[in-house]
């Protein structure tokens, strides 16, 4: 029995090492690791408003709902992982945060123009707008014996069929590409093109010619859009408050393992074993749900670390109640993790409740905070409740008649 617990000790111990020390890089990789908010990571927040079109026609919710799908998929065009997109249907606002854009300015200039393209006639009358692309990708062309950089673009069916007989009429007149109401090209009809297949040229790098492809590809907003608020964080901003975040964390953890060792020495020690094990599930679980890590998050984080330690003083405290009654240390321990869990339990069941509605009802940094600390509490309940609970019947297990002083029990002689 003693060998038996002292393996399941060892190995256990072995295998949390192995998993922290697997953890580190994938856990904490910049581009591939738990994705950083705006505060941490530094970036754009922008409040777009619609604007009445010339008619003077009243903005619709359908509307505003064909704008957040234009927007989105600009967004997704420029790359940007975990973006936060909300509609405010009451003020016709659409909120907007993108964290770690390279260049904030050149991201709201494509999330922001209306991007109607069109196809004219010599006289400026619209022959067909860009609905009936099918794709837009941004290229470099050389076979002009110099490096153009364009946008290739394909029709649809319908599109390749209009566009067809739009340059059988038009052959060896100019016809103009206008994005919204600005020229960008008046090429020359030479051949009627009948493949669906065009090329846009006028662009001074491949990074504008992309960006002009991507507001090709989400077509065109149906209402006008001008910025009422624009927020920049800056990398370095981001990078300072993550520091100073991490650093409170680890000082917290360094008083938290000081504490819980001097005040309950064994159980101590395997409460801090316990937190570090807490950690780990905490974080591979908001990595697999694809949460973002804010600020709040973190405090949500740490708020969860404190209540994972709150979680062992009720039970260690049960259990000097019972050690002091005269019980054994095996009675003991199994007496103060039963009775104290129903103590435990209800507790942190009402702050998950809490928590819900805080996710429910709150903003976006509010809703970090609250899955953070959902997360948080059910980890919790798991290490201090059933893992605990193991490897404290294990160290009993090995030697039951250690000193009760070793359980922050003074020995009665």
């Amino acid at each position: 029995m003693k060998r038996g617990n002292t393996l399941k000790l060892a190995v256990t111990v072995i295998l949390v090492a192995v998993v922290v020390f697997f953890s580190i890089q994938p856990l904490t990789n910049s581009e591939t690791g738990i994705p950083l908010g705006l505060d941490l990571r530094g970036g754009v927040h922008l409040v777009l408003q619609a604007e009445p079109g010339k008619d003077g026609a009243a903005i619709t919710n359908d509307d505003m709902d064909k704008a957040r799908a234009v927007i989105e998929e600009r967004v997704n065009g420029l790359g940007v992982s975990e973006p936060y997109i909300q509609t405010n249907y009451d003020k016709k606002r659409i909120i907007i945060e993108l964290a770690g854009v390279a260049d904030p300015d050149e991201a709201v200039k494509v999330l922001q123009t209306t991007a109607k393209l069109t196809f004219r006639d010599p006289d400026g009358n619209i022959l067909m707008d860009g609905s009936m692309l099918k794709n837009a990708q941004a290229a470099v062309d050389t076979s002009r014996g110099r490096t153009d950089y364009v946008v290739q673009i394909s029709f649809t069916s319908e599109g390749t069929s209009k566009f067809a007989d739009i340059t059988t009429k038009y052959l060896g007149q100019k016809i103009g590409i206008y994005m919204d109401e600005r020229k960008i090209q008046d090429p020359e009809v030479s051949v009627p093109i009948v493949d669906g297949q065009g090329q846009i040229q006028g662009y001074s790098s491949l990074e504008e010619a992309a960006q002009y492809a991507v507001m090709f590809r989400s077509g065109a907003l149906p209402v006008s859009m001008s910025i009422v608020e624009k927020n920049q964080v800056g990398a370095l901003l981001g990078a300072d408050s993550l520091n100073k975040s991490l650093n409170a964390c680890v000082i917290a953890l360094i008083f938290i393992f000081l504490f819980m060792l001097v005040l309950y020495r064994l159980p101590g020690l395997v409460a801090d074993f316990s937190l570090i094990v807490f950690s780990v599930i905490v974080l591979w679980v908001l990595y697999g749900i694809g949460t973002v890590l804010t600020l709040p998050g973190i405090a949500g984080f740490v708020l969860s670390i404190g209540m994972a330690v709150d979680l062992n003083i009720i039970v260690y405290e049960r259990i000097k109640e019972e050690l002091k009654l005269g019980k054994s240390l095996r009675a003991a321990v199994d007496a103060g993790f039963s009775r104290a869990f129903i103590t435990v339990f209800d507790s942190n069941i009402t702050t998950i409740f809490a928590a819900l509605a805080l996710f429910l009802l709150g903003s976006a940094s509010i809703k970090g905070f609250a899955i953070t600390l959902i997360v948080g509490i059910v980890a919790s309940l798991f290490t201090a409740i059933t893992f605990t609970r193991w490897v404290m019947r294990w160290i009993v297990g090995i030697n039951p008649r250690m000193s009760k002083w070793l359980f922050g029990v003074k020995e009665v002689k």
